[in-house]
């Protein structure tokens, strides 16, 4: 039985954000996604009470790997080596949440009034401490931020540049990992 319970909450999960992607989060209603899953209202409610419920959700099993990063990463020394590996786990966070990524990219907007807003913005404030130190040159503290940008941009808009996709994200790695390098040569 809580096993049907899960699938069921993955499945309202998978289709409002489907949904969210395709119409925006402001214009589709739990009515809406309640009809793609063929249930009632009401058995969507017994999972979710609003489409903000959803969305939380969502988010958090998604970016529970982000969490555990800052975490792991805050218990390692603060050194090239473990930046350049914390860039490695996100790239692989990235892409494994990236419709929800996606989602949040196409619909700043609505996210930025929703809690789960807030939440990502700690965490990428979090991520970004966690790649330079205070003595940084200011130079080399943005090629820290731009290191998780450019995993970013490679997350969501290297899908529009031809090539093996493989190759795209080994490429933008080596990218994000050039420029933490950088910010460790200026010390």
């Amino acid at each position: 039985m809580a096993q049907a319970r899960g699938n069921t909450r993955q499945r309202i999960q998978d289709v409002a954000l489907e949904l969210f992607a395709e119409q925006g989060y402001e214009t589709t209603s739990l009515r809406e996604i309640a009809e793609r899953l063929d249930v009632t209202k009401a058995a969507l409610y017994y999972h979710f009470k609003t489409k903000e419920d959803i969305l939380v959700s969502i988010f958090e099993d998604l970016t529970r790997p982000m969490d555990e990063l800052i975490d792991w990463a805050g218990d390692q020394p603060r050194t090239l080596e473990t930046r350049q590996e914390v860039l490695r786990r996100y790239q692989q966070a990235l892409l494994a949440a990236a419709p929800l990524f996606r989602f949040m990219q196409e619909n700043q907007a609505a996210v930025g009034k929703l809690s789960v807003g807030l939440t990502f913005k700690r965490r990428m404030i979090a991520l970004s401490g966690l790649l330079q130190d205070e003595d940084f040159a200011m130079t080399d503290k943005v090629r820290s931020v731009s290191a998780i940008f450019t995993l970013h941009a490679g997350a969501f808009f290297m899908q529009h540049v031809e090539g093996d996709p493989e190759e795209k994200q080994e490429a933008v790695l080596e990218v994000a990992l050039d420029l933490i390098g950088q910010a460790h040569q200026g010390r």
